[in-house]
């Protein structure tokens, strides 16, 4: 079985986590049910890039607006009858968090809504892949609900649809299906791509609503490659669905790829952006400003139109202030475009045509990156600085913001910055006392209260001198009591104590050392008596002498 919580965390952005996260924690606190669901599920399993969040929660979603804000989240939109909310999190994360519920056609584009379970829910969706949810409750956490085997379908990389009026009910879909197959590069299902060719042949589109067409064009400003996803919606004629006048001939190419070379940059240097407001700006700059404004008023979400409406005065906003004194040093001109809106640079990248200001974001997307290298790493180690300091990520930053000044140049100006930051060498350990050693153990108890000390350390170190007298004293009798034992083995009688164990012993056993090795009286006459003697030394044995012998005695003599 697949670890679904695994592959969330590791597919999922950091910013993206927080932010489900957050809104994890908002569920719970209202003792609701919440699903991690649809498009990025779908994305999750099968390795796109997750675009979006789509969180859907068992009960009124409309209640987590107050919390999301505090959370720091801007709410874009509000759909009352859905119970949606179109949220921007931190780090341009785009989220829809929404309300179960089911859905019945009585006429093609105009549901009839209840609000429901999670199982009634994915019955209500588009394809196959996009009715899946994972439950994120602490209950049932990382549970993947597929009831109509979209993995098999992400595998096999078809795009299949629920039922056999699924295009009749929903014209959009048509459209949806398009746009997923120029994205992903996968085909309709066999049964589906006959329903598909039907509703074409049918002219089912004239029925779709002008919500859903909203809904699209919002959505294209959102792919990672919208020129292909308008050419694939041209040639099945779904683009002048969307407004008659409008096709890829009409698309600023020229600047649009330039754009989206700017947000790669930004996405190697780990900025999230969230580039549909200028990415729209391009797709309809050739359009007149009568058609621009009717496009605008058909896309419901109303946060990302103002984005769009106000793309180009904010571009200016910017360049301004990065003209100024705001933006004297490198420093500085970093930290204001590290604050800034991602996408805002991006299109300002795009459009300035200000040397200086060409040239600073130039160097804030190619240059300046690379002193994160150049950190003096070896040197920081040398000095005790590692990353388990808690101030480490702020000196770290610092030294960055002070190498892209030219103030950090030598060896020697970046050791005498970092001195004060380096924490002391740190104290060896005492060595553990030898054990067994009690004559060291006085010592180092008659040490311990020095000259001036508190009258509690002088009463500690005479405590400790007495205990170790007392060892010493049981030591000396316990020595003085085996040594008569084996005396009194061999000869019969108590050796007494000898001279060195008696000068620590009381006054009475130094009186009586026999008496304290368990004798009253020597008995010296009894000891003498079971003494064994010495024995003799064996006669020498005389030589025989012979006459030979006699004669060489007698010369001798």
């Amino acid at each position: 079985m697949a670890d679904y919580i695994y592959m969330m965390g590791s597919r999922l952005t950091p910013d993206q986590q927080r932010a489900v996260n957050a809104v994890e924690e908002i569920a719970r606190t209202h003792e609701m049910n919440l699903y991690l669901s649809g498009g990025t599920i779908r994305d999750i399993i099968s390795g796109f890039p997750i675009r979006d969040l789509d969180l859907t929660v068992q009960g009124n979603a409309l209640k987590f607006q107050k919390d999301l804000e505090k959370a720091r989240a801007v709410i874009q939109s509000v759909d009352e009858s859905l119970r949606s909310l179109l949220v921007l999190f931190p780090g341009n994360i785009r989220a829809e968090v929404s309300a179960t519920r089911s859905e019945v056609y009585p006429k093609p584009s105009k549901p009839e809504i209840t609000f429901g379970t999670i199982n009634e829910d994915l019955r209500r969706r588009d394809f196959t892949v996009n009715a899946m949810a994972l439950s994120l409750h602490p209950a049932s956490r990382g549970l993947l609900l597929d009831p109509f085997n979209g993995i098999a379908d992400i595998e096999a990389k078809l795009i299949r649809i629920l039922h056999n009026y699924s295009f009749f009910e929903e014209p959009s879909r048509l459209i949806r299906a398009t746009r997923f197959a120029a994205r992903f590069h996968w085909t309709l299902e066999e049964r589906t791509q006959a329903r598909y060719d039907v509703a074409k042949e049918n002219n089912y589109i004239e029925s779709v609503s002008s919500r859903a067409i909203g809904y699209e064009i919002e959505q294209i400003a959102h792919e990672d490659d919208p020129i292909a996803v308008m050419k694939a919606l041209e040639k099945e004629g779904w683009l002048k669905v969307f407004y008659p006048t409008w096709s890829p001939a009409k698309v600023d190419t020229a600047n649009l790829n330039q754009l989206m070379k700017t947000r790669q940059q930004l996405a190697d240097l780990n900025i999230g952006t969230d580039p549909g407001a200028p990415v729209m700006y391009f797709l309809t700059s050739k359009l007149p400003e009568k058609d621009i404004s009717a496009i605008q008023r058909l896309i419901p979400n109303k946060g990302f139109v103002e984005q769009w409406k106000n793309v180009e005065d904010d571009a200016k906003e910017l360049a301004k202030r990065l003209t100024g004194k705001e933006a004297a040093t490198p420093s500085q001109t970093w930290q204001l475009l590290m604050a800034s809106r991602p996408e805002m640079i991006m299109f300002l990248d795009v459009t300035t045509r200000h040397s200086g200001v060409e040239q600073k974001i130039k160097n804030f997307l190619t240059k300046w990156p690379q002193y994160r290298q150049k950190m003096p790493v070896q040197i920081m180690l040398e000095m005790r600085i590692t990353p388990d300091l808690p101030d480490y990520a702020k000196l770290t930053e610092q030294m960055f913001l002070m190498m892209l000044d030219g103030k950090l140049r030598s060896e020697s100006e970046i050791r005498k910055f970092l001195q004060p930051f380096s924490p002391p060498e740190p104290v060896a350990p005492p060595p553990p006392p030898r054990r067994g050693r009690a004559k060291k153990a006085v010592k180092a108890a008659q040490a311990a209260p020095a000259a001036g000390a508190p009258p509690e350390a002088k009463k500690a170190g005479k405590a400790a001198k007495a205990k170790a007298a007392e060892v010493l004293e049981s030591a000396a009798a316990a020595v003085g009591a085996a040594t008569g034992k084996i005396v009194k083995a061999v000869t019969g009688e108590a050796a007494p104590a000898p001279k060195a164990h008696r000068d620590g012993l009381p006054k009475a056993q130094k009186a009586a050392p026999a008496k304290a090795a368990g004798k009253t009286k020597p008995e010296p006459a009894k000891a003498k008596t079971q003494a064994k003697p010495a024995r003799k030394p064996a006669p020498r044995p005389k030589p025989k002498i012979g006459k030979p012998a006699e004669k060489a005695a007698a010369k001798k003599r």
